[in-house]
């Protein structure tokens, strides 16, 4: 049982109803997004992995609610992680090799997602490591900085582990377009 006070998860709520729709869209504008889907491309290009970018302003209310009460802000976070991971369909790949990088604005947090593929070569501690270095850049809201270093960390990841041979293209299985939720 995790405990929070009353007024720390009503003080939680409102931040999350007060954040725009468009928040997102806001802290990753288009002229960063579409830099971001050319990093995406290149990255793609030296490995058959892929790779989603997705930026959520706030938590629906049914995950706010639970905060707190029967799991932690970290659980949540992780859960919705998880859900954007199938509803984008990040674990469809050839190679079980799709990562998600996921950023919860609200509570400036981050969450990485890899397919079994890729995440039985790298462990827990690798992806917190990298995790960290974006969360310092989130917290600062250094947005493109923290995501550009996050793919350029997952990118080396893939290649190391899924590097396409010379000749051997990529087929891309998933858009490489940020995903703003």
């Amino acid at each position: 049982m995790h405990s929070e006070s009353h007024l720390r998860r009503w003080a939680r709520w409102w931040r999350h109803r007060w954040i725009s729709d468009n928040a997102a869209l806001q802290a990753v504008p288009l002229a960063m997004a579409e830099r971001l889907q050319a990093r995406v491309q290149a990255s793609e290009s030296r490995h058959s992995g892929e790779v989603v970018l997705c930026v959520e302003g706030a938590l629906p209310n049914r995950y706010l609610w639970r905060i707190g009460r029967e799991a932690s802000l970290d659980g949540v976070v992780r859960e919705r992680a998880l859900s954007w991971f199938g509803k984008l369909r990040v674990w469809d790949t050839a190679h079980n090799n799709g990562v998600l990088v996921y950023l919860l604005l609200g509570e400036r947090r981050v969450e990485i997602v890899a397919d079994r593929g890729i995440d039985q070569h790298v462990s827990a501690a690798h992806w917190q490591a990298v995790v960290q270095q974006l969360s310092t850049h989130l917290q600062q809201g250094d947005f493109e900085t923290g995501l550009t270093q996050a793919l350029q960390e997952v990118s080396a990841l893939l290649v190391q582990h899924f590097q396409l041979a010379p000749g051997q293209s990529n087929p891309n299985e998933l858009s490489d377009k940020v995903f703003w939720a």
